[in-house]
């Protein structure tokens, strides 16, 4: 008798397929794109995953040799060109249809459970989008340094579901973090553990903190030096995957400076606790509390400027990833007041409905225009000052748009809007916090 194919079977399946339609195209007779391709989507034709290690696996220090390692900048193609190139091309229809096959349908019972079905873990694993921001040499998918890929994964994974994009992407981040920050022995230390045969469970970027009107340079968590170590006291709240995280990258006042530090969540003195919140709850998120732990002063994470870049990377990816659930949004309620009929026709016939989806669609253009804008100068290595005010732009759109489109979304389906039955009502809880949570994502 036919068996039905689990989830990991079907990411494996899809994998396979997009190998076969890949090698179709032109651009598959250039070598050096196919090896990509064949990075990329291979992943998923493995004949299995092995299992992960428990949290509290040692992080056995090693020398670096030579400099650290960075993706290469982007190439210039020297014109305002908003379509993606080959290599994004691939990257997005890949993910694209992970989300359609895999996350989407298991959207509504991650979030119920406040967890990421591990058929679906297994799935997002083998497709190697962990490595997405980490180069070549280091075990990654990346040849050049590229915000703009990176905002077209995370786009196409939370118009799957955002909860389980950002447990996903929230491991990403630290991995993109050492690849952008880190130094030869932190690279050499930590990322193998991201691109080997037994890849951490998790890991968290953690820069939230739990007070009002928090402002992600102005921290209440401190790391005091002593000698060659720093001691570390605060708490962070809200952390994706805090529960099952093997390495945090937190934030942290030093010297008056806020920075990045490298800490093991095995680490004594690191405890977690449970802090459901009320969207994105795929991501388990819980608060990570630090009491005197000691770690090696070496574990400072980049420099000031490089905390400072992590918090505009981190507010451009939570943007990244409203446009994405603003399309799934977008896409349910176009067909639903097409299909649903009030007084004999469409209410899409109605103009208050049709103008109000007509508000939902040029918000959410608006918005993933602004989001490539500040990828396109984040990848052009533009003055920090442009950076800044662009990625400025971009979160304070989020912040009012995303609601917004959410908003609207549960007004056009009415009563079905604020049922679980549709999911609306979780892309409204999830958009809500795109526009207000610092860290976690980084692209």
């Amino acid at each position: 008798m036919a068996t039905t194919p689990t989830l990991a079977d079907r990411g494996q399946r899809l994998g396979l397929r997009l190998i076969s339609k890949a090698a179709g195209l032109p651009v598959m007779a250039d070598p050096k794109v196919r090896g990509r391709v064949e990075r990329i989507l291979g992943r998923s034709t493995h004949a299995g995953f092995r299992a992960q290690v428990a949290v509290g696996r040692a992080f056995k220090q090693v020398k670096g040799s030579g400099s650290a390692k960075r993706p290469s900048p982007v190439s210039r193609r020297g014109v305002f060109d908003l379509t993606p190139t080959e290599d994004q091309q691939m990257l997005q229809e890949a993910t694209r249809e992970l989300a359609d096959e895999v996350i989407r349908p298991a959207g509504s019972r991650a979030d119920t459970e406040r967890a990421v079905p591990a058929e679906v873990r297994e799935a997002l694993q083998e497709m190697g989008l962990v490595l997405v921001g980490v180069p070549e040499e280091l075990g990654g998918i990346a040849e050049e340094r590229s915000a703009v890929a990176g905002v077209l994964v995370l786009e196409q994974l939370a118009r799957g579901d955002m909860g389980i994009a950002v447990a996903q992407m929230g491991t990403a981040a630290v991995a993109t973090a050492l690849a952008l920050y880190g130094d030869a022995d932190q690279q050499a230390t930590y990322l193998p553990h991201f691109a080997g045969d037994e890849p951490v469970a998790a890991a968290a970027l953690a820069l939230q903190e739990p007070q009002p009107l928090f402002d992600p340079f102005a921290l209440t968590t401190t790391a005091v030096p002593q000698g060659d170590s720093l001691v570390l006291n605060g708490t962070k709240a809200l952390v994706a995957n805090a529960d099952s995280a093997e390495v945090l990258v937190v934030s942290a006042m030093v010297e008056g400076e806020a920075r990045l530090v490298v800490v093991e969540a095995a680490t004594e003195g690191v405890t977690v606790e449970d802090d459901p919140a009320m969207g994105v709850r795929a991501a388990h998120t819980g608060r990570v509390v630090l009491t005197d732990v000691i770690v090696p002063r070496a574990n400072l994470l980049g420099t000031t400027d490089d905390h400072r870049d992590a918090v505009r990377r981190g507010r451009l990816a939570w943007a990244a990833a409203a446009v994405g659930t603003g399309q799934a949004v977008l896409d349910q309620v176009t067909e639903y007041v097409k299909e649903r009929k009030a007084f004999g026709e469409p209410i899409g016939q109605r103009q208050a409905v049709a103008f109000m989806v007509a508000d939902i669609a040029i918000e959410l253009d608006g918005l993933r225009l602004a989001v490539l804008k500040a990828a396109a100068r984040l990848d052009a290595d533009a003055d920090p000052a442009q950076v800044a005010q662009v990625v400025g732009e971009v979160r304070a759109l989020t912040a009012t748009h995303a609601a917004r489109i959410g908003s609207h979304a549960v007004q056009l389906l009415g009563g079905h809007g604020f049922v679980k039955e549709f999911d609306n009502e979780r892309w409204y809880r999830d958009l809500r916090g795109a526009g207000v949570l610092e860290g976690t994502l980084l692209v």
